[in-house]
Formats: structure tokens, sequence, C-alpha cells
């Protein structure tokens, strides 16, 4: 359940810095032998396609390995903690108008890795960048109500709204809009120019590890240089990495690769983390036309899945089944409401949907094909999807190879409080059906100023789409680490974890 509005997106304490960043590894070199302490490497291994990255959001959805890498090596305007709070990132400080319509950062005194100082016209621009008609940042239309973002000073940035936004800190501290020109990043971390891991490839093929170094400056004592070396890694290659002590971390799991972490061991019984994540994880029509295009049956599939017995399988700690697009505690109280048909037992509402079936389909029965991840997580959910659906008649196949998918797997963490997110995803123009209706109240709802409002409209949208069935249900997101003795890892809605002080007890005052 996600947070209430506000709980994370806490304003910086005035006079807060950030600390400041080593941009070479002789700057490392050279601190080292001045006196300050160096941690040993911190080894991460990440779950995703290739090898960790600094990308340009801009030019589409980010791997996990490249989303880790932007998140440590690019700080936005504010970053996330390790609880998933609000931190400073480029900017120290913050003001938000009293109408929720001007969101003013103050940018540290900071420089690029070049050299080159980093002012509010710069970063306002890069900004824009990402927001612009031709940007493909999956995360573009979650900020369609900023109007603008102007530098008014050097170092002073203002981010207008339509309307308010509470949740705006959240999606400005995703890797999304983390700040890079040039190829180049404003740390904490920066990369170790020329450190190569020779035995990459048994990760990934071109997964060669990324070496990050960080200096922090404390006051009154020696500084500390921590290390990090970041590979991507197939999840089977980063399981055994971990399980043979060659990672400190794993990080990236999703439902998919789940059953390769095999539970009997205890190491790695012990060493498992879930993120309470929100989001979406369930299945959606993967085109237009085809069978699917049928309403009904959307209908009747939606019924028949046994989520309980589906979330059972998965085997994951407090994943709750899910029979609605929204869920419970987003910003602004917009709930939904379970469907009549949820309150029935699966045997009596199983006994409905065969008797629709033989009117919906023909005694040659129907061959339905779904898009899938691979990994033994993925073959649990076809196999339950199969167990409920081949009795109404339907032979449920794995998609590819000249077989078009006529279902896709949405398996999707919503990048902050807001309902708008949960809604806009099945939009006309971005899903190939949709609700006419629902996208004039998601129109509405985004020009709204009265936050009760647009809570309602979403609310009513959400609603429109479960009616129509765009989208079928399951439970939550899984997200999954592997954590060795870190005291500074936490768990977090947002499975963002960013590598700097996991070594160290966390701060109880921000607890």
């Amino acid at each position: 359940m996600l947070d209430e509005p506000g709980q994370n997106a806490r304003p910086a304490r005035m006079g807060s810095a950030i600390p400041r960043l080593l941009f070479a590894a002789g700057a490392a070199l050279c601190l080292a032998a001045c006196g300050s302490r160096s941690e040993e490497a911190l080894e991460v291994a990440i779950i995703g396609d290739g090898p960790p990255a600094l990308v340009d959001p801009a030019a589409g959805p980010l791997a996990q390995p490249s989303a880790v890498m932007l998140t440590n090596v690019a700080q936005g305007l504010v970053r996330f903690d390790a609880r998933g709070q609000i931190d400073p990132g480029l900017a120290e400080r913050w003001n938000v108008s009293d109408d929720g319509l001007s969101y003013i950062f103050r940018l540290a005194p900071a420089q690029w890795p070049d050299g080159r100082r980093i002012n509010a016209h710069d970063v306002a621009r890069l900004l824009n960048r990402q927001l612009r008609a031709a940007s493909r940042n999956p995360l573009k239309d979650a900020l369609g109500a900023v109007s603008e973002i102007v530098a008014m000073t050097d170092r002073v940035i203002e981010v207008r709204l339509r309307a308010p936004r509470p949740n705006l800190l959240q999606l400005l501290a995703q890797p999304e809009f983390a700040i890079t020109r040039e190829g180049l990043g404003t740390g904490p971390f920066q990369p170790v120019a020329g450190v190569t891991d020779p035995g990459a490839e048994e990760a990934a093929p071109g997964a060669g590890a990324v070496a990050l170094v960080h200096t922090i400056r404390i006051i009154d004592a020696k500084d500390r240089t921590e290390r990090a070396n970041l590979r991507g890694a197939k999840a089977a290659a980063a399981i055994a990495r971990f399980r043979a002590g060659e990672a400190d971390l794993v990080l990236g799991g999703t439902f998919a690769d789940l059953p390769r972490v095999q539970r009997r061991d205890r190491k790695l019984r012990d060493a498992l983390h879930f993120d309470p994540v929100a989001g979406l994880f369930g299945l959606a029509p993967a085109r237009a036309g085809g069978p699917l295009a049928d309403a009904k049956l959307r209908g009747l599939l939606n019924r028949a899945i046994d989520r309980e017995a589906l979330v059972a399988a998965l085997d994951v700690p407090n994943l709750v089944a899910r029979v609605t697009l929204m869920q419970s505690g987003l910003e602004g109280g917009a709930n939904p409401v379970a469907p009549d048909w949820a309150a029935l037992p699966i045997a009596e509402r199983r006994a409905a949907v065969m008797r629709e079936a033989g009117e919906l389909i023909d005694e040659d029965g129907l061959q339905l094909a779904i898009a899938l991840p691979e990994g033994p997580g993925a073959d649990v959910l076809l196999a339950r999807l199969t167990a409920d659906w081949q009795p109404l008649g339907i032979e449920l196949v794995r998609a590819g190879k000249g077989v078009p998918a006529d279902l896709k797997l949405v398996d999707q963490v919503a990048p902050s409080s807001s309902p708008a997110w949960f809604a806009r995803a099945f939009r006309c123009g971005s899903a190939p059906l949709c609700s006419a209706d629902a996208d004039k109240l998601m129109d509405s709802a985004r020009d709204a100023e009265i936050a009760v409002q647009r809570a309602a409209m979403l609310a009513e949208a959400g609603r429109l789409i479960d009616n129509d069935v765009l989208f079928l249900p399951i439970a939550a997101p899984i997200r999954w680490s592997l954590v060795a003795d870190l005291p500074g890892f936490a768990e977090n809605i947002f499975a963002r974890h960013p590598l700097s002080g996991l070594r160290e007890k966390p701060n109880r005052e921000r607890q």
C-alpha cells in the first residue's frame, strides 16, 4: 500500500547540503593517500538486460541495470533515500507555493565532472527536453500538469503547474528525471574510468562491471570513500554470485525469476527482501482485434481467474489478490470498490462462468496467445491461468515465433502515489482498447485544482476501465532483492535503492 500523500515528499531542511562529489579516479587515489577512509567495494548484481549504462531517459524505457546506474550516478533535483523518502539532489532546498502551483528549487553549488559549473539554465533545459513531444521518456505523461520549467537565476529553478501535484517530488526523484549532460552525471557516485571486469562474460554478454566511487565529507572526521562495482546479470547468474559470496547485493528481481531463489537454502532465504511496491500486475489486451475485442469474453476470463490460488503459488509474504485497477491508499483517497462477483466463492463463480462460456465459445474451443517474460515464475503464472481457463474451452499458449499476442502481462511499479498513473496507462492512444468516457474524465482531472474532485474523477475513470475489463488485475507487482550484511538497506514502496550508506546503520532521526 502506498503511503498517504506528503509522507514521502518531506521539505528539505534549510542549509542541508549535497555531499561533495569526487569527479575522477585520480582524485580518489589522492584522497586515500591524504588520510580518507576507503571502504571495500560493494559488489552489486542487477537483474536485467545489458550492462549498467548512463543512458538518456528520453530515448525510451530504462532497463533495470541502467535505472540503477542513473539513480546513483546522475541524481535529479531530488532523489530517494533508502526508505523511499525525498532527499536533496542537485537542489539543496525547495519551497512549494500555498496554492501548490509552483515549486521553486535552489541548486547547491556544484560542478559537472568535467569541471563546468552546474547552473539552473542547463538543468531547466535538460528537464524540458525530457518533456518534449519527441521524448520517449516513459514518465513524460505523468508530468502532464507541468506548464513550464524555467531558470529564475543561475541557481534557482521554478516548476510551474496547471494544477497542484502533491506527488511531484516523487516523480522528479525517479531515474527517468536524472540529470545528464553529454554522457555525464552529477553523482553522488562517479564512474572510475578504465576499470573493467574480465570475468563479466559469465553474467551476461557484454555486461562488464562498472566501478563507481563516491566520497562523503564528514565534519570533524576523516572523509569516507565508498566504492561499488555494478554489473548487469541474468537472474540465475546473479543469484549464483550472491550464493558464492561474490555479490553483496542483488537488485531488480521480479516474479519471473523468484522461484530461482531456493528458499530451502537458509542463506538465500534470510537474504531475501521484498519491496512493498504499488503498481500494476495483471493482463491487458495486446491488440485491438482478435477474440478479446469482445468485452464479454474479457469479463469471462477476468472472473474465471482464481487469484487466491495464483497468489499462493507465487509465495510472496503479504501479497494480496486484487480485482480492481486502482488500489487502496492512493493520493486523494481514490479507493476502488470491488465488483459484486468478487465476493462469491471461486467454486460458485466458476459455475456461472462455465454456463456463460457455453454461449460465447463454440465446441471447437478457442486459442489465446499470451506474451510473458521467460522464467520459472512466468511458467507458474501460465500454468495457473491454463488451469482456470482450460475448462472454459480455451487453450492458452505463449506468444512468439509467428504467434501474435492476444494478451500481454503488465508488470510496472507505480512511480508516485497518484491514481492518475494507474488510469492513464489505459488511455486512448496508449492502449489498443480503451474507454472514451474514461479518457474524458482523465482529461478533466488533469486540470482540476481541487484535490477531492480530481480524485473522484480518477476513481470513476478507474471504475469505467474495470467495467470494460481493459485490465485483468491480479495483485501488486513483485520486486525482490538479495541483501548481505548491509544494515543501511531498506525496503521501500518504489523499489529504488541508492548504494550510498548501505554499510551504515540507518539514521534513527529519519525512521
